[in-house]
């Protein structure tokens, strides 16, 4: 009857039809490396990028940026803040590739610092949460410059030791109490333990791509740890040039270190300033006030979206864009004009692009990297070769099947 066929009709459009397209998750869109525009700052971080990348026997404009960043956070660190009580402490990793030029940024930043009478605040490697407590119980704002900090992440991934744990614990805790006081361990033999007042680690983090990705878990994914890094991965290596002295700095960029060396905000005398800080209150003019609400809105929007895809990972770094926004749109105040700083619009708006492509390419590297298991990397390195065979040889190249087994 009609009905019968209609029904069949219908069946067998189904099982031929086209299938329907998958819904595309921010894993499988690849927004590509940062572009250069991002990593211009007006200001101190400018000056330090010029500087490197004119001294650096192989200048690495991601590199310099991430240092000259990294700078900028730990001079203004528990001196300024914005309305929201926003600070200038940064998780910062910079990916590249083997001499590439990770190293050249660290040493403008010693050699900087200790110019300017704030040696102290430098840190290299961390073996231990307990560690990184100590010396930021003697200076209380540090940076933190480590290389290969891949290794340290395979360290808490994979062992059982209780040290790594409480190192990852210690970072999460630190970054969220940039504004508040952090209370020491308890030790043995100690009545008080003693506490850090507003406590600013900014970690400056070197690696190679791929060794880092392959070394976070699930875990680190969705526990917090990933989505306060800001992770910048560089292109290709730049050709070589005659290496200059890296002592040799531009006398402004000497002199504004040394301003903020000196400033010291608040109403107290003496060193009680170093101990209990007042930070300066950076405002908003109106403009830069409705841009930095606009996004807001706009990762509010992105944290529901992933939240209805059931999307962990996205909901965790989704929720910190906000955070990391504002402390950007900070930095570039201060480091535009550090005497009368004031968040633009222009602040705002290059935070909020500098966020947006970041976090979405942390998302698409994790999803191409991060494995639950040793099948589940598997699978992913192969869904690799073929992403990177395709890009090299045209969407339409078959990769032969002896080539991709040997892969």
């Amino acid at each position: 009857d009609q009905v019968s066929v209609a029904l069949v009709e219908d069946h067998w459009e189904q099982m031929y039809a086209e299938p329907a397209a998958t819904e595309e998750t921010p894993a499988d869109n690849d927004p590509g490396p940062v572009p250069d525009a991002l990593l211009r700052v007006p200001g101190l971080v400018n000056e330090v990028v010029d500087h490197c990348m004119t001294t650096a026997p192989y200048p690495n404009l991601v590199m310099a940026f991430c240092g000259a960043l990294a700078l900028q956070s730990v001079l203004a660190a528990r001196k300024i803040r914005d309305a929201g009580d926003n600070r200038t402490n940064l998780y910062l990793l910079g990916l590249a590739y083997s001499s590439a030029g990770k190293d050249w940024p660290r040493r403008i930043n010693t050699d900087l610092l200790w110019k300017v009478g704030l040696g102290p605040c430098l840190g290299d490697k961390f073996a231990s949460g307990e560690g990184v407590q100590d010396a930021l119980f003697l200076e209380p704002a540090m940076l933190f410059q480590t290389d290969e900090i891949d290794g340290m992440l395979q360290s808490i991934t994979r062992s059982r030791e209780a040290r790594y744990e409480s190192t990852m614990t210690t970072l999460l805790t630190l970054y969220s109490s940039s504004a508040s006081v952090f209370p020491m361990r308890r030790k043995a033999g100690k009545e008080h333990p003693g506490v850090i007042d507003q406590p600013s680690l900014t970690i400056f983090g070197t690696a190679t791509p791929g060794h880092y990705y392959e070394a976070l878990s699930d875990r680190m994914l969705t526990n917090g740890l990933f989505a306060r890094m800001i992770i910048v991965d560089t292109g290709k290596r730049a050709p070589g040039q005659d290496a200059l002295p890296v002592s040799e700095m531009p006398r402004r960029l000497l002199d504004t270190a040394c301003w903020w060396g000196d400033f010291r905000p608040g109403e107290r005398r003496g060193n009680l300033l170093d101990f209990c800080p007042q930070p300066l209150i950076v405002p908003y003019n109106d403009d830069g006030k409705r841009a930095a609400d606009e996004f807001r809105h706009f990762a509010d929007e992105q944290y529901s979206e992933a939240e209805e895809r059931g999307d962990e990972v996205a909901m965790t770094v989704w929720g910190r864009a906000n955070e990391n926004a504002r402390k950007l749109a900070l930095l570039h105040a201060c480091s535009e004009n550090h005497s009368e700083p004031q968040i633009s619009k222009a602040a705002v708006d290059w935070a909020r692009a500098f966020v947006e492509h970041q976090t979405r390419r942390m998302l698409f590297m994790a999803g191409q990297y991060v494995s639950s298991n040793d099948f589940d990397a598997l699978c992913k390195r192969a869904i690799r070769i073929l992403r990177e065979w395709h890009a090299r040889e045209g969407p339409q190249a078959l990769l032969p099947a002896w080539q991709f087994r040997r892969k």
